[in-house]
């Protein structure tokens, strides 16, 4: 289970970054993104996928959260 810095992008879109693997890009799609709650599975850009739990209430970016691979 990776660390992973998010942050928002100039264009206010997601990033994730993965230190270990030197591993940024863009977050395409959040399976869960609404006021309550935010998390699930997250699509990147490069079509890998990583999950976490729904965190609630969403965090404020940027943040460093664990996720898991998929």
């Amino acid at each position: 289970m990776p660390n992973v810095m998010i942050r928002r992008n100039d264009d206010g879109k997601l990033s994730f970054y993965v230190a270990k693997k030197d591993l940024e890009a863009s977050v395409v799609s959040v399976e869960t993104d609404t006021r309550e709650s935010w998390g699930g599975e997250i699509q990147l850009d490069d079509g890998s996928r990583y999950y976490i739990d729904p965190v609630s209430p969403p965090p404020a970016f940027p943040t460093t959260l664990r996720f898991k691979r998929v």
